[in-house]
């Protein structure tokens, strides 16, 4: 694999505030979600993703990549599943167990991170299964969200959102074996004085 490494140190660039600003939506489109007003928290979702896009975008355009953009963008995007699924499972919209399975993996993937610390790495490539994982659950939720009004529409939306649910957490747990095996591979190789090129990213 080929080392890739963000080009700048910067903190204060375009996309990185683009960023920032999705963080900072994050507990409102929680509080939209629990106290009802779901058009309000799909708009705020709406928007958010939007950002996101642009902040990627804009990061190449500009040249203005920055190892802080590469923190902050995943970060984002976990945290808005992870407010979804806090709100929905208050709400009894999603059963408890889908949110132990989802939270267990973010455990899991959290006890890679010392092992990566004592042999001097951050967190390693993003696998194409990890980016599938988290664009099914950020699709997943909003549908469920609906799906949870009356009316033909919310039924509609609630069969796609549970495909996506479904696909999206198998996903999800296929990205972290995939991660796992990249941290065996670092580790061994370092045991054998090998010289493994992993990429810095995030599963």
């Amino acid at each position: 694999m080929s080392t890739q490494s963000p080009s700048s140190d910067r903190i204060w660039t375009v996309p990185n505030a683009l960023s920032l600003a999705r963080l900072l939506g994050v507990p409102l489109f929680l509080w939209l979600i629990l106290i009802g007003q779901d058009w309000w928290a799909l708009g705020v979702l709406v928007l958010a993703g939007t950002t996101d896009w642009l902040d990627g975008k804009l990061a190449r355009m500009l040249d203005q990549t920055s190892r802080l953009g590469t923190v902050l963008d995943p970060m984002a995007d976990r945290l808005y599943i992870f407010a979804t699924l806090v709100g929905l499972t208050i709400r009894g919209v999603v059963p408890v167990w889908l949110a132990a399975v989802l939270v267990l993996r973010e455990v899991l993937l959290a006890l890679t991170i010392p092992v990566l610390s004592r042999h001097g790495y951050g967190f390693l490539q993003v696998s194409f299964a990890g980016k599938a994982a988290t664009a099914n659950l950020l699709y997943a939720f909003p549908l469920l969200l609906l799906g949870d009004h009356t009316g033909t529409y919310a039924e509609v939306a609630k069969v796609i959102g549970w495909a996506f649910v479904i696909w999206g957490t198998a996903l999800y747990w296929w990205a972290l074996v995939l991660y796992v095996v990249q941290v065996r591979q670092l580790v061994l190789a370092d045991r054998t004085g090998a010289n493994p090129r992993l990429s810095i990213g995030d599963p």
